[in-house]
């Protein structure tokens, strides 16, 4: 059993295999933090982000997680303590960052039931019961980062379902914050702006990646680690006074 890295702060991170979830991991690291991450079905992926931190000497560990299967949540609960012990000689842990997700690309007019239970059960629902499955094994004074969307507060067509759950989300995590203040455990929601990644199944035409940029105050769409680096710093007591709130990392888009 490894001891080494028992008093070390451990984040748990969903989606962490690519994308956001990619960057939150690889700056936690680099900040000390122990990692596990999840993917759903690119290992390999996974196991790259993995050996990267490790190579650079950090500790990590990748668990399968479908985001959107509640009867599964149990079995990845016990997976999580599994590893907690093997690699941290722990029970608990510090952090949780729910950053898994999907998109959606259709119109109201074209939006199927089936679309849309997809999107409610891995953007809303499978983040509250993942998160009251976790949540006893997060220590007390821990904090939870919910990841949210811009399109929580602005619009654009074709997200409708998205964007409403997203700020379904953000109301979710203040009703969270209030449920666990006997723990002190903290609930914030980052929510992205405009970021150039391929969440969704592509970074969109040119003249549109164009006019995001010149809708954003600081003139150009984000990165992965603009949010990484930031949602990372969180991932500490510097951020020990903040609780219940929406940070918006979007360059100032649509201000």
């Amino acid at each position: 059993m490894n001891t080494e890295n028992k008093n070390s702060k451990i984040v748990l991170v969903t989606g962490g295999s690519r994308g956001i979830g990619k960057s939150i991991a690889l700056n936690a690291a680099k900040r000390g933090l122990g990692v596990i991450l999840t993917y759903n079905t690119n290992a390999e992926q996974a196991e790259s982000v993995v050996n990267e931190i490790i190579q650079n000497g950090g500790k990590a560990v990748a668990l399968k997680l479908d985001s959107g299967n509640v009867a599964s949540f149990a079995n990845f609960s016990n997976q999580v303590l599994q590893a907690l012990k093997n690699e941290w000689n722990r029970e608990n842990f510090d952090y949780l960052v729910n950053n898994a997700g999907i998109a959606q690309r259709t119109l109201i007019k074209d939006t199927t039931e089936v679309i849309f239970d997809e999107l409610v059960n891995v953007n809303l629902k499978g983040v509250f019961f993942l998160t009251q499955k976790l949540i006893p094994n997060i220590i007390d004074g821990g904090q939870i980062i919910n990841i949210s969307s811009g399109l929580a507060r602005f619009a654009f067509p074709g997200v409708a379902v998205y964007g409403a759950l997203k700020a379904a989300l953000e109301g979710l995590s203040r009703y969270f914050a209030m449920e666990y203040s006997d723990r002190k455990i903290r609930v914030n929601t980052v929510a992205p702006g405009a970021i150039d990644t391929e969440f969704g199944g592509g970074k969109g035409d040119e003249s549109h990646r164009q006019q995001v940029a010149g809708a954003t105050a600081l003139g150009r769409l984000g990165e992965a680690d603009d949010i990484g680096l930031f949602v990372a710093a969180m991932l500490s007591d510097d951020s020990r006074f903040v609780n219940a709130q929406r940070i918006e990392i979007g360059g100032g888009i649509y201000i």
